[in-house]
């Protein structure tokens, strides 16, 4: 049993690493829904907000609460009021409010105070700070509507804010803030979040919501066939807003994407919509590949380029598990070194995922294409495809007629997509020299058109 522990664990805390470098020191705001909170999903969020902590991640927590008024302000017989996509809050409503962030900012507090064995919070010391951070101006009148004591945020505390994680600790916020003259106004989580990660310019805004994501076919009401569109480009994402009708209900498509497009129009790199009914969305959102939810980012995270001499760790690093079981020949870093310009990689968020050398002979008018790998985590998604294609165009770009590869597993692969098998004899004599006959591998040819 141990050892197929050891063999699912060890691979994946490998494949994780990249991004624990990636995100230390960096700063996320995390909003969490109050139906998320409604739902019992605190505790499990609490201890992955920890573990992120832990990670050097610097972590400002915006609650919501609407669930939690709304059942005050029924038991108290007042029906609760929205317009626009934001709640009325007359004094009723301000009261129920006040009373709602101060019973949920002590569960929050509460549930990080928590040090209890064999939990994820065994051994941690989080401090959680909250304050004054924000100051409000009221809605005013729209369209008619008096929204009373509801509020917008006119200026975050962004000093204040940034010396708090400065000094360690996670910064709590509920969606309340104060006018100069000392006026209470009820917020929104939405507005709060997105305002306190545009003035921070942090490097990720994350809603934790009860949605699951923004779907490849948004207009559609099936969802089997219709999986979640984890990697939105900011501009795909105003044109379907564009296509939208105004967003008043968080069920709608475009009622958290509207805020997640904001902040990255304001300088924030990405925006996240998560699901809170995935245990452990937040984790896989920051710490896999593709994440659980919808992210909106300025532009398209991956890339296909030529290889500079700062990827040859990454390259070390993709290879390494495919050299040890044989399906690579070795190479060292010395050699990678020395070749690094003949490798195209694919890099995505930063790490780099696959890629493929090439070694030309002009005088044969053919190449080889060597280590062509792909990460166990993006395969399957057309990574060794688009390798291909690009080898292939810069073998054409030096007017050559032909590519060949060497394989001793993948045969198959090749076969598929043009290659024909032939005898070694055909391999150009400078690498028939090279030939390991106790590999045996097959060589393949694909004429270039």
């Amino acid at each position: 049993m141990s050892n197929v522990f050891n063999f699912t664990f060890v691979p994946w805390f490998r494949a994780v690493a990249p991004y624990i470098h990636m995100h230390r020191g960096k700063t996320f705001v995390v909003a969490v829904s109050g139906e998320a909170i409604a739902a019992g999903k605190l505790p499990n969020l609490v201890q992955d907000l920890a573990l992120i902590h832990s990670m050097g991640v610097n972590l400002v927590l915006v609650h919501g609460f609407r669930p939690q008024v709304n059942e005050q302000l029924l038991a108290k017989g007042h029906i609760p009021k929205y317009s626009h996509g934001m709640r009325v809050t007359d004094e009723v409503a301000l009261d129920c409010a006040q009373e709602a962030a101060g019973q949920l900012r002590y569960e929050i507090e509460a549930a990080f105070s928590q040090g209890l064995p064999n939990t994820p919070m065994a051994g941690a010391t989080m401090r959680v700070i909250s304050g004054n951070f924000l100051t409000a101006r009221p809605v005013g009148i729209l369209d008619g509507v008096d929204f009373m004591n509801s509020g917008l945020v006119r200026k975050v505390d962004v000093k204040g804010i940034t010396q708090t994680l400065a000094a360690g600790s996670l910064v709590l916020m509920s969606p309340f803030g104060f006018s100069p003259t000392g006026e209470a106004f009820n917020l929104s989580m939405e507005e709060v979040a997105t305002s306190v990660s545009i003035a921070l310019q942090a490097d990720k805004l994350i809603f934790v919501t009860e949605v699951p994501g923004i779907r490849i076919n948004p207009f559609s009401i099936e969802t089997e066939d219709n999986p979640i569109d984890t990697e939105l480009p900011l501009d795909a994402a105003e044109k379907l807003l564009s296509q939208l009708p105004p967003a008043t209900h968080p069920q709608d498509i475009g009622f958290y994407l509207q805020h997640c497009v904001k902040a990255c129009k304001s300088g924030v790199e990405r925006s996240h919509i998560l699901p809170f009914a995935v245990d452990g969305a937040l984790l896989l959102e920051i710490y896999m590949h593709d994440g659980i939810g919808t992210m909106v980012v300025d532009e398209k995270l991956e890339s296909l380029r030529e290889a500079t001499h700062e990827d040859v760790g990454g390259v070390l690093q993709l290879i390494e598990p495919f050299e040890r079981d044989g399906t690579l020949v070795k190479r060292g870093r010395s050699e990678i070194e020395r070749d690094i310009e003949q490798y195209t990689v694919i890099e995505h968020d930063g790490v780099i995922f696959g890629c493929a050398a090439l070694y030309p002979y002009p005088e044969h008018k053919t190449a080889e294409m060597a280590a062509l790998t792909v990460s166990p985590q993006s395969q399957s998604q057309g990574d060794g495809e688009k390798l291909l294609k690009r080898i292939e165009a810069r073998a054409k770009s030096m007017g050559l007629e032909s590519i060949f590869v060497l394989t001793t597993r993948t045969q198959h692969w090749f076969v598929k997509r043009g290659f024909v098998i032939v005898d070694t004899e055909w391999l150009p004599p400078a690498r028939n020299k090279k030939y390991n006959w106790d590999r045996k591998s097959i060589v393949l040819v694909k004429k270039l058109a």
